[in-house]
């Protein structure tokens, strides 16, 4: 009931926005008639509307898997388990990503039992593997059990309950079941045929650098083009095209995009991991600081993690930074400016840092790079 009260206050909050700067706004299924042209269909009436430039910002959906069975009820997407109206004794949950972990964390912290189906073998594919192995230890403490290197063969359910089938195991019985395989670009039935626009392999919107697809006047940003599928991400790429179309201008810098895991504790990471560096053959050095040894995380009593700083090895510039721990979020900002505005890890160290913080964490990291920290 408070996560659909917050929902509607944010909601509405967009719907003022849009009245105060003069925003209309038509409520309906969008798609291209013809060049210039938007087609809207409310299911009761069809709107058509022209424009010199049209921004396609169709967003994603959840990625479906061979043999799951998605009835939106007893097997469902991240759409359902956010709507539960009931904690399920028992969750199954099929993809160990960023989704999946976050659901499966809410609803393991409400009282049920969670169980992660993982067809490699880790958790959190595309994260810092240092990082990633710290979160299954700490997320397995908490309850968690994970199955790696599980396929995936099948999953039904009914009023009876749900069967999920792995290859070479015993089928697995439980109440609910989360799909969180990923997302997949939300492009299907837009009228792209009709303006001559064709998607890539895996779905996406072709664009260059000021976001313009193939055809004259359509730019597309988020989900539905390359690149990490993050709101902020999309909010960037979102004010870079309006500004590009109104100026010639606009630029989203992809090195420095955060990105977060809302998990207990959190984590969050920006730049490249060590796995990157490492099959890239860069020469870098790394810092790594304790919250065990941050006074705010021992006066919090919540000191479970670190901070891992990633630096050239001949210049000092900050390639990554990588956090789990308490409001790993919000400390990584520090991190995505720093790494914007091309800062050294001894830029960072050299900053003070207010006591007693657990931004301290992070000065710290800086000065593990060059092997100067202070309280580990």
């Amino acid at each position: 009931t408070r996560k659909d009260q917050v929902v509607t206050a944010l909601t509405r909050g967009i719907d003022a926005l849009m009245k105060k700067n003069k925003i209309t706004r038509y409520s309906g299924h969008g798609s291209f008639s013809a060049a210039g042209t938007v087609l809207v269909d409310d299911g009761k009436q069809k709107t058509e509307l022209s424009a010199k430039h049209t921004i396609i910002a169709a967003g994603s959906k959840s990625a479906p898997l061979r043999g799951v069975d998605v009835d939106g009820i007893y097997v469902g997407t991240s759409t359902e388990a956010l709507s539960y109206p009931e904690v399920p004794s028992s969750l199954a949950v099929i993809g160990a990503g960023v989704i999946g972990l976050e659901l499966g964390s809410v609803w393991l912290r409400l009282g049920a039992k969670v169980t992660v189906f993982e067809y490699l073998d880790r958790i959190l594919p595309g994260m810092d593997t240092e990082i990633a192995t710290e979160a299954q230890k700490i997320l397995t403490k908490q309850g968690f059990e994970f199955r790696l290197k599980s396929k995936v063969t099948g999953a039904k359910g009914d009023k009876n309950g749900c069967v999920v089938q792995c290859e070479g195991a015993e089928a697995f019985k439980c109440d609910r079941v989360l799909l969180a395989v990923g997302r997949i670009p939300n492009t299907e039935k837009l009228g792209l045929e009709n303006v001559k626009i064709e998607l890539d392999k895996r779905g996406r919107i072709p664009v260059d650098a000021q976001y313009k697809t193939s055809a004259p006047g359509i730019y597309a940003i988020g989900d539905c083009i390359a690149g990490p599928m993050l709101a902020h991400k999309a909010e960037d790429e979102g004010a870079a095209c309006s500004e590009g179309i109104v100026t010639g201008h606009g630029h989203v810098n992809y090195d420095a995009i955060p990105g977060v895991v809302y998990t207990n504790p959190e984590i969050a990471s920006v730049g490249k991991t060590e796995d990157e560096l490492k099959a890239a053959k860069i020469d870098y050095k790394k810092g790594v600081f304790p919250f065990m040894a941050n006074g705010r995380a021992r006066a919090i009593a919540n000191t479970e993690g670190r901070v891992k700083m990633l630096a050239d090895a001949k210049t000092d510039r900050i390639l990554g930074v990588h956090i789990i721990g308490p409001h790993a979020g919000d400390l990584i900002a520090e991190c995505a400016n720093a790494i914007e505005f091309g800062a050294s890890s001894e830029d960072i160290a050299r900053a003070c840092h207010a006591h007693p913080t657990l931004s301290e964490a992070v000065k710290e990291a800086a000065l593990s790079v060059a092997g100067r920290a202070i309280h580990f």
